[in-house]
């Protein structure tokens, strides 16, 4: 539903960790924040993590969930399939997908991505890992 705050969930093909490769990491960044990703869905945090990406965002008007999504995964496959000299999948082809229904839910959804490379494991403090964003910031 436009207009709508959307937690979206997708893993790589088969939970690769593709982007454990800081080179595909960062250009996979580049490409979350970038026009082509937020042409259907105005981000509002996101964190991307060596085998998955969790996205929050507002749906825009006309567009729709399922081809935002592939579009954004189709954007991110390709231009890292393009720095990596790789082709193919990089996604698995499904999704999950939950509507945020309250403003209080909004902010523990971001709370909830931005803290996820901490829960892994990967850092002790969310300031440093380098792929997440939020509209929260500064």
């Amino acid at each position: 539903m436009p207009g709508h705050v959307y937690l979206i969930t997708t893993t790589t093909r088969g939970r690769a960790p593709c982007f454990a490769d800081h080179a595909a990491a960062r250009v996979a960044s580049r490409c979350i924040q970038g026009p082509a990703c937020s042409k259907d869905i105005d981000p509002l945090a996101w964190v991307l993590m060596p085998d998955h990406l969790h996205l929050l965002g507002v749906l825009r008007l006309g567009a729709s969930l399922g081809e935002s999504v592939s579009r954004i995964k189709a954007t991110i496959a390709r231009e890292v399939n393009r720095s990596q000299g790789g082709s193919g999948a990089l996604w698995a082809r499904a999704y999950h997908d939950h509507a945020v229904r309250r403003d209080e839910d909004i902010v523990a959804a971001a709370r909830y991505i931005v803290a996820n490379p901490v829960r892994a494991g990967l850092v002790r403090s969310v300031r440093d890992y380098p792929y997440w964003n939020t509209v929260w910031l500064p």
